[in-house]
C-alpha cells in the first residue's frame, strides 16, 4: 500500500500553528537554561536582569515550563495530528474540535505565563506544594492538558471512522504509534488534574486554607514518570517508523515495534512511587513495588534499542556499509534530520542506564536530591527528546512550509555542537551529584564549595554556552526556513519518510492491533499499582500545610 498523501493547506497550517508555538517557548525557555549553568561557574547574570526578573529560581522556573511542559506537549500534540492524519490517509473526522483544543491550549499557555513573568508563579516545574502560585497558573496549567484531551478525542473520532472503513486492516505504524501515545497521555495526567482540581486551585483560590504535601507529591508522580514516555515515544515513533526509511532501509519488525509500544503503555504508568523513596508517607512495600516496576519498563527500551538498530544497519548495509561496526559509517550523516536523532540516541542510552541508576533504591536515596539528576534529565528529555524533535522539525517545517531547509549544513553544526555541549553539561552535572553537590540550588552563590567542585562547575558553564548558541543555530535554521520567500521546486519537495516493515505488516498477529485488552490491562495495573495507596491518603488526608513563597 503506498505511503504517499499530501495534507492540505488548512491541515499543514494547523499542524504549523503548534510547531511554531513550541519553538517560540524552546526559544524563550532556552534564555534561561544558560543563565543557570553559567550561575553554576560563578557568572551569576540574574542582578543584570532585574527588576525584569527577580531571582535564580524565577528564571529556573520558566525553564522548566517552557522547555519541559510547553515546548513538547505542543510539539507532539501537532506532530501526532501530523501523523493521525498521514498515516491514515485521511482528513481529522471533526477539525473543530481538534481546533477547540488547540485554543484550550493557547488560553492555558497565556494563563500561566503571566503569573510566570511577573515571579507570582516561582514554584518550579514540579509546582510542589506548600509552595504556592497564583490560581491563573494552576488555571493555565489545566487548560493546556484538557487543551490537549480534546484534541486527542479528535484523533481518536478519526480513528474509528478509519477503523470502520478498514475492518480488518493493520493500522498504519505511524498513526498506531501516535494514538497510543495520546491514550498515555490521558491516563497519565489524570493524577496532575486530580491535584489541581482538588487541591491547589482551590487552594490558591482561598476556597480551601491548607493542603496535604505529601498526596499532592503522589497526584504529580502518577503523571510525573509516564510525562517522560509522552516525551519519548513521539520520538520512538520517528525512530521506529521513519528514521529507517531517511536512511534508505526498512523498520526491522512491525510486530516488535507494536509490542514496544503496548508495553511502555502498560508499564510506564504504574511507577511513580520509585520518585518517593525519601517520602515518609508511602510505606516500604509500595517503593519495593514500584521499583520493580520501573525495571520492568527497561524491557521495552531495551527492546526498542535492539529494533532501530537492527533497522539502521539494514539500511546502512544498503547503502553499502560493511563490517562489524563499519556500517556506522555507511549512514547519512550528511543529513542534519538523520544526524540528530541519531546523535539524540547515541545519548539517550547513557540516560537510559542512568535511569536504572535513579531506580535502584539504595543507590537513590545518595543521588537522589543531588546534581546527578538534572544530569540525567538533560541526557533524557533535553537531548533524547528534543535533539529527535530538531531533527523531526528539519524535514517537518520544509515540508509544512513548503520551502527548502535553510543552511543544512548549519542545521548539522548544530546537531553535532548539541551532542558536545549536552556531554560536556552533563557529565559535569552527574559527576556533581556524585560528590554531592545538591540540585535546585545557585552553586555559585554558595559561601563555601569542595574544591574538587569547582573545575566541573566551570565544565558545566562552558556546556551551557555551547548548548546556547546550539539551540540559537537550530531557531534561526527553523525561522528562516519558515518564512523564506523562494518555494521549494516540485523537485526539491520534501518527501514524507514513513518506513516500509521487512515483514509484511499483514503478517503482524491481530492482538498487537487490538485495543481493549491492552486498555484493560493497564487500567487494572494503574488500579492496583495505586488504589490502595491512594485510597489511604485520601482516607487519612491532613490539609495542615498553608501556602508559602519563598522567593
Amino acid at each position: 500500500m503506498s505511503t504517499k498523501y499530501e495534507l492540505s493547506a488548512q491541515e499543514k497550517k494547523f499542524v504549523g500553528w503548534h510547531l511554531g508555538l513550541a519553538v517560540f517557548a524552546l526559544g524563550l525557555g532556552s534564555l534561561f537554561g544558560p543563565l543557570q549553568a553559567l550561575e553554576h561557574a560563578g557568572l551569576d547574570l540574574y542582578p543584570f536582569l532585574k527588576p525584569l526578573f527577580k531571582s535564580y529560581y524565577q528564571g529556573l522556573t520558566l525553564h522548566g515550563v517552557l522547555n519541559a511542559l510547553v515546548w513538547t506537549t505542543f510539539f507532539i500534540t501537532g506532530f501526532l495530528t501530523f501523523t493521525t492524519i498521514y498515516g491514515l490517509k485521511r482528513p481529522l473526522k471533526y477539525p473543530k474540535l481538534n481546533l477547540v483544543g488547540f485554543v484550550m491550549m493557547i488560553a492555558g499557555l497565556v494563563s500561566a505565563a503571566i503569573p510566570l513573568l511577573l515571579n507570582q508563579a516561582t514554584v518550579l516545574y514540579t509546582f510542589y506544594p506548600p509552595m504556592k502560585a497564583s490560581p491563573l497558573f494552576y488555571l493555565g496549567l489545566t487548560l493546556v492538558v484538557v487543551g490537549s484531551w480534546v484534541e486527542g478525542y479528535g484523533f481518536y473520532f478519526t480513528y474509528a471512522a478509519w477503523r470502520k472503513e478498514n475492518p480488518g486492516v493493520r493500522t498504519p505504524f505511524i498513526s498506531f504509534a501516535g494514538i497510543l501515545n495520546m491514550v498515555m497521555w490521558q491516563f497519565a495526567t489524570l493524577g496532575v488534574a486530580a491535584e489541581i482540581l482538588t487541591m491547589l486551585l482551590p487552594w490558591s483560590l482561598g476556597l480551601i486554607q491548607n493542603v496535604d504535601p505529601q498526596l499532592a507529591r503522589t497526584y504529580f508522580w502518577f503523571t510525573g514518570h509516564p510525562l517522560v514516555y509522552f516525551w519519548l515515544l513521539p520520538a520512538y515513533l520517528s525512530w521506529y517508523g521513519m528514521l529507517p526509511k531517511q536512511v534508505g532501509g526498512k523498520m526491522f519488525s512491525d510486530s516488535l515495534a507494536r509490542l514496544a509500544f503496548w508495553l511502555f503503555l502498560l508499564l510506564s504508568i504504574p511507577l511513580g512511587f520509585h520518585h518517593q523513596y525519601v517520602d515518609p508517607g508511602v510505606p516500604a512495600i509500595w517503593k519495593y513495588i514500584h521499583a520493580v516496576l520501573t525495571f520492568s519498563v527497561f524491557f521495552p527500551s531495551m527492546m526498542t534499542a535492539f529494533t532501530v538498530v537492527a533497522s539502521l544497519e539494514y539500511g546502512a548495509r544498503q547503502r553499502g556499509g560493511k563490517g562489524a561496526l563499519g556500517w556506522i559509517l555507511a549512514l547519512p550523516w550528511n543529513d542534519p534530520s538523520v544526524a540528530a536523532q541519531l546523535l539524540a540516541g547515541l545519548l539517550f542510552f547513557f540516560g537510559g542506564i542512568g535511569g536504572l541508576t535513579n531506580a535502584s533504591y539504595n543507590l537513590n536515596l545518595v543521588l537522589h536530591n543531588t546534581a546527578w539528576v538534572p544530569g540525567h534529565f538533560h541526557l533524557t528529555v533535553a537531548t533524547g527528546v528534543t535533539l529527535s524533535f530538531m531533527g523531526i522539525s528539519y524535514w517537518l517545517v520544509p515540508y509544512l512550509s513548503g520551502r527548502k531547509l535553510w543552511k543544512p549544513k548549519w542545521a548539522v553544526v548544530q546537531a553535532w555542537s548539541w551532542f558536545i555541549g549536552m556531554i560536556i553539561f552533563s557529565q559535569s552535572m552527574h559527576i556533581l551529584g556524585l560528590l554531592g553537590a545538591p540540585r535546585r540550588t545557585p552553586l555559585g552563590l554558595a559561601p563555601y564549595i569542595p574544591a574538587e567542585w569547582n573545575s566541573r562547575l566551570l565544565q558545566v558553564g562552558i556546556g551551557g554556552t555551547i548548548l546556547f548558541f546550539s539551540g540559537a543555530i537550530y531557531l534561526t535554521v527553523i525561522i528562516a526556513t519558515a518564512f523564506s520567500k523562494q518555494k521549494a521546486e516540485a523537485s526539491e519537495q520534501v518527501e514524507v519518510p514513513v518506513a516500509e516493515s521487512l515483514q509484511d505488516v499483514n503478517l503482524t498477529p491481530q492482538w498487537l492491533d487490538r485495543w481493549a485488552p491492552w486498555l484493560y490491562a493497564t487500567l487494572i495495573l494503574v488500579v492496583l499499582a495505586y488504589g490502595p495507596q491512594l485510597f489511604e491518603q485520601i482516607r487519612n488526608i491532613a490539609l495542615t500545610s498553608p501556602g508559602f513563597k519563598v522567593w
